[in-house]
């Protein structure tokens, strides 16, 4: 991991500032397969590739902060957008990233207020959709046959992350039906393991990109649920980027969900920005951007 050194008060880096250093650092989750992790000492996932991408197209060289996540996105923007964090310096000095990814893009969520009326986010500007994520169920075969109803978990067990909403879901909705065989887990590639390796659980309920990831290692030994669920508020939603409300220039033009368009190349007064540099972008596992 590269770290840029910044200021004791990690100012923020506008547009020109990025271009004249011919760097950008982009904020990516540790160890969040298929999305950024390491894989023999290379950094690997779909986040990898569209941070490859953006640095690419914005003709820099990409340096990525690890971010471990927080107990909120709020604590996440807070400690690897704006604010920066100097646990790893040895001189108190603030790191932060210029951009960061896998933001919720919501915009209830970027205008929620707290007790006193006040903008949670307005250190952050969210913008740039470009994946929709919603909850899936995976499920051995020789247990079920199908998924037909969440009912059936009322006789057999499924794992879940453990303060994860799929977790509070399953364990809350249908007055606490399903509670005694929602099995917990540290991570969803452990709840999976306890399905496919020592038949602890019958089925796992997590993200549909890693439940699809996961499957692919396993495809013969677990099937993919198309169900859906009665009561959960949530249950899909999009995924994007945020970067400082004071540098929206690396934002602008904010455009709707990016296209797949390997030989666009879209330009602002002359400049690219990285809602144009996304929209140039070609990926070969599409399936996982869906």
């Amino acid at each position: 991991m590269i770290l840029v050194s910044l200021s004791q008060f990690a100012q923020a880096r506008s547009y020109d500032d990025i271009i004249a250093a011919n760097e950008i650092t982009i904020a990516v989750y540790r160890d969040f397969p298929p999305y950024s992790f390491e894989q023999n000492g290379q950094a690997k996932g779909i986040d990898i590739h569209l941070a490859n991408a953006i640095a690419h197209g914005l003709g820099v060289k990409l340096t990525l902060l690890w971010a471990t996540p927080g107990e909120t996105t709020a604590d996440d923007l807070r400690m690897y957008l704006w604010k920066g964090n100097n646990l790893h310096t040895n001189d108190g000095t603030r790191v932060k990233a210029d951009l960061m990814l896998r933001i919720p893009y919501d915009k209830n969520y970027a205008q929620m207020r707290d007790d006193q009326g006040l903008l949670v986010h307005e250190q952050v500007h969210m913008f740039a959709p470009y994946q929709q994520e919603r909850w899936q169920i995976a499920y051995n075969p020789n247990k079920l046959e199908q998924i037909a109803t969440m009912a059936v978990f009322q006789y057999h067990k499924i794992g879940v992350e453990i303060d994860s909403a799929p977790q509070f879901y399953l364990t809350t909705a249908f007055n606490g039906r399903l509670r005694n065989n929602t099995k917990t887990y540290l991570d969803i590639r452990d709840a999976f393991a306890a399905m496919t390796q020592t038949n602890a659980v019958d089925a796992v309920m997590g993200i549909k990109s890693q439940i699809e990831w996961l499957h692919q290692q396993h495809p013969q030994q677990t099937h993919i649920s198309q169900q859906t669920y009665p009561l959960f508020d949530t249950y899909k939603w999009d995924i994007g980027m945020a970067v400082g409300n004071d540098y929206r220039q690396l934002a602008t033009p904010s455009k709707t969900y990016c296209s797949i368009n390997l030989n666009s190349n879209i330009y602002t007064n002359g400049q690219r920005n990285l809602v144009s540099v996304i929209s140039s972008l070609s990926y070969t596992n599409k399936s996982l951007l869906k």
